[in-house]
């Protein structure tokens, strides 16, 4: 079992997709409102080596020592990866053991104001910013940025990234009923979105319980509006949990797994993790499917949201 590496996960985006966690549960430098990873513990814009460059290249030579290629080798996992200064040096260690894979860094977008981060990363195949604002009311509400983050430095540091990058960018925009799907927020985000110019522009929302209560997701229709609204060429709306079921690395025996355990109790997503030894964020991919599916509900208890089996009527 890997510290750093996990997966594959079943992402509808990448495929079959290895990741890469560079910092301890929850460094980052937002605290957003739906973060299904859970609240951020440490939010700074500190960049150091959380994660040390030998532990992780000693993980991916072991892996690829026993494993098949996946579709992409995934920079994610439990908070911001840029804030750890070596994702440079350890994209460049993937790009020479393993040429012929794609690197995808997902990433709040936040830190591309620093122009180390944007050449750390310049290497990379893929890059999936997020960006859920484009005035600093909704950004606060939404994003609950670190001491210092602006949301014109923000917008800055994606168009800036834009203007120098020679990959993908896939800009992600989470969408949050009474939070930035209003008319003013969706005109503000529309000029922002046209001034970074990203190679696709995916619109996601809620599959679970975020990090304060009474959020909900968007329904499809709500989508479809906000879309409709936007008039983006290049936009589209990022298909819902079950089609994760469709891609070759979802696992029956890993879904199957988590419903004989929360049918023998309820769990935690961190008590899920522990007692299979798997990831958070694959944990939470499985639990959306079975959500989506009407086969478990939450309950809100002291400790945090529990998961259990739904009951029959």
């Amino acid at each position: 079992m890997y510290k750093y590496l996990f997966g594959p996960v079943p992402s509808r985006r990448l495929g079959m997709s290895l990741g890469i966690d560079l910092v301890p549960k929850k460094v980052c430098s937002l605290d957003c409102v739906y973060c299904e990873v859970g609240k951020t513990t440490k939010l700074t814009l500190e960049r150091k080596e959380y994660i040390l460059f030998d532990k992780v290249k000693e993980e991916l030579i072991d892996f690829f020592n026993d494993n098949p290629n996946p579709d992409y080798i995934t920079f994610s996992g439990y908070g911001e990866p840029t804030l750890n200064i070596c994702i440079g040096k350890i994209l460049r260690f993937i790009k020479q053991i393993r040429p012929n894979i794609p690197v995808a860094v997902l990433t709040n977008g936040t830190m591309l104001i620093d122009k180390d981060v944007r050449d750390a990363i310049k290497d990379a195949d893929v890059v999936l910013p997020s960006l859920d604002a484009a005035t600093q009311a909704a950004f606060q509400k939404i994003n609950r940025p670190s001491k210092g983050l602006t949301i014109n430095k923000y917008i800055e540091g994606l168009i800036e990234f834009r203007n120098e990058f020679k990959g993908k960018m896939w800009l992600e925009i989470f969408i949050l009923p009474g939070y930035n799907n209003n008319e003013e927020e969706l005109t503000e985000l529309r000029k922002a979105i046209v001034k970074i110019n990203p190679d696709s522009v995916q619109l996601n929302t809620l599959d679970r319980p975020g990090t304060v209560r009474d959020i909900r997701g968007t329904t499809a229709e709500e989508m479809k509006r906000v879309a409709n609204f936007l008039k983006l060429d290049n936009l589209e709306i990022i298909a819902a949990a079950p089609a994760r079921k469709n891609i070759k690395s979802y696992r029956k025996d890993t879904e199957t797994a988590i419903i004989e355990t929360i049918a023998r109790r309820p769990c935690t997503v961190d008590d899920l993790a522990k007692i299979s030894g798997l990831h958070t964020n694959e944990i939470n991919k499985y639990l959306a499917v079975l959500d989506a599916e009407n086969k478990i509900e939450t309950l809100e208890q002291e400790r945090g949201i529990f998961y259990q089996i739904k009951e029959k009527i």
